[in-house]
């Protein structure tokens, strides 16, 4: 029984964490779909990733925060196509494909929706289902960004961008080395509106030259 107060204490303090978080107030206020939307604002901020016209791919996209964003500063002639294992309420301008992107069928879903364009930018905030189990989830975390990587190197124009959420542990250095391999510049960007705590990074590749 003991067992089962914690977790319904420590839940408890998730929840008050997560409702007194300024950014999930800000979300609620300002019509965006998760707190997410934030980090991209910032970084979208410092380091002009959309642009109208755009072609972006958005992965690991429920509840639809990002794709939502990059929908409105790509506009009527850019294109976003997004892929999540969850469901994601329609949004104006987005293409969405659901399913496992660890599986071949629904990568081919994807570059189907491309349409055969070329494309500017790739994002991808995936994460494993986290099971707390060091051992279990990094290298998880790590296998969904190296398809990503996969995927930019399919997709992207010459010059293009890769922007991937990383947890920083095991294999973290060598998936830095795959990136600087293909991309000119490569940056961590730690937003705001990443919860201290969290192990998460964002890394920004830029220049992508195959």
């Amino acid at each position: 029984m003991a067992r089962s107060s914690h977790n319904s204490k420590s839940s408890a303090s998730w929840l008050k964490e997560h409702f007194d978080d300024r950014y999930v107030q800000r979300s609620w206020q300002d019509g965006y779909r998760s707190r997410a939307s934030y980090k991209l604002l910032e970084l979208d901020a410092k380091d002009a990733l959309l642009k109208p016209g755009m072609t972006v791919i958005d992965l690991g996209a429920a509840p639809g925060g990002w794709s939502q964003i990059a929908a409105d500063k790509v506009g009527a002639k850019g294109c976003v196509v997004a892929s999540d294992l969850l469901e994601v309420d329609a949004l104006a301008g987005v293409t969405f494909v659901q399913g496992d992107f660890t599986e071949m069928e629904v990568l081919e879903r994807i570059l189907a929706a491309l349409e055969g364009r070329r494309v500017d930018l790739v994002m991808s905030d995936m994460a494993p289902n986290m099971s707390g189990m060091a051992a279990i989830d990094q290298p998880q975390a790590m296998y969904l960004v190296e398809l990503a990587l996969d995927l930019a190197r399919q997709t992207l124009s010459p010059g293009g961008r890769l922007l991937a959420k990383v947890f920083q542990g095991e294999g973290f250095d060598e998936y830095l080395k795959e990136l600087r391999s293909s991309f000119r510049k490569v940056t961590t960007r730690k937003p705001e509106a990443s919860r201290a705590r969290s192990r998460e990074v964002y890394l920004l590749a830029e220049g992508f030259h195959g």
